[in-house]
């Protein structure tokens, strides 16, 4: 029986690895983390999406100390209104898709987490080849908060079903609809983020779903610290890779991790998790 020492220990050194190829990408990397918190630590899916969650959390608090005195307020006043939509929109779906993934059997939650991380690979491996540039939609606020509510709708089901914060969806979503820099998307995509995660984590909450204390001291915070200084080294790193070569890699690598982990799930063995 392992230790909690050794569990935290596991728990950071793989935090670590996965900050880092976040930090490249300038995601969080939850979506990585999933898998491996059914693999490695043998959480079903209906104990890992909260565990993740709170990692999440977590992160995204570290990551708007630290992103947020770069970018300051002004860039971020001409997206106000859409990025209200956008979490307006995802308030409401993280709500929803809180409560679907706290009622459905963990068989059929761990097939819907199957779908969407291979969704998400793919969207990494599209993301290689398009341009990060875009004019965005016209129209002004009447036009731009109505589509942001909507996606954020979307993004919300997502991010609280998987337990990530969104940011693979959030920051294309600012910039290739929205015409936003990638640098503001970054930080807005923080800011759009914490409120879904908190109210799916309350959502769970409500639930009884939560991480019990065991689950936050031997997982959590571990995991939590180790993903921000990997974050943080991903970061410095990123001026010797190569993006789009890398997010190619990561989506294959996501795509290959998420159908060995939850495509051998049977109904049976669920059930028994």
């Amino acid at each position: 029986m392992p230790t909690r020492s050794s569990v935290a220990g596991r728990a950071f050194l793989i935090g670590a690895p996965i900050g880092i190829l976040g930090g490249l990408i300038g995601l969080g990397g939850a979506e990585f983390r999933l898998p491996a918190l059914k693999a490695v630590f043998g959480y079903p899916a209906n104990r890992a999406v909260p565990v993740n969650l709170a990692v999440s959390l977590f992160t995204l608090l570290a990551s708007l100390a630290i992103r947020f005195p770069s970018t300051g307020f002004t860039p971020l006043e001409a997206l106000a209104s859409v990025l209200l939509g956008l979490i307006a929109g995802s308030l409401v779906g993280a709500y929803w898709g809180a409560g679907y993934a706290s009622r459905v059997s963990v068989h059929r939650l761990e097939r819907l987490i199957l779908v969407l991380l291979v969704a998400i690979g793919l969207l990494l491996m599209g993301e290689a080849f398009l341009p990060w540039k875009s004019v965005g939609i016209g129209g002004g606020a009447a036009v731009r908060v109505p589509v942001a509510i909507l996606l954020g709708g979307g993004i919300g089901v997502v991010s609280s079903l998987l337990g990530v914060a969104g940011g693979e969806l959030i920051i294309p979503t600012l910039i290739l609809v929205f015409g936003a820099d990638i640098k503001v998307a970054g930080t807005a995509s923080v800011i759009v983020s914490l409120p879904q995660v908190s109210l799916a984590l309350l959502r769970y909450a409500l639930r009884k779903a939560l991480p019990d204390r065991a689950d936050a001291s031997a997982v959590v915070l571990p995991m939590g610290a180790g993903s921000i200084l990997g974050a943080l080294a991903g970061g410095l790193l990123v001026p010797y890779v190569s993006g789009p070569g890398l997010k190619l890699g990561l989506g294959v690598l996501l795509i290959a991790s998420a159908v060995k982990v939850f495509r051998s799930s049977s109904p049976a063995k669920s059930s028994a998790a």
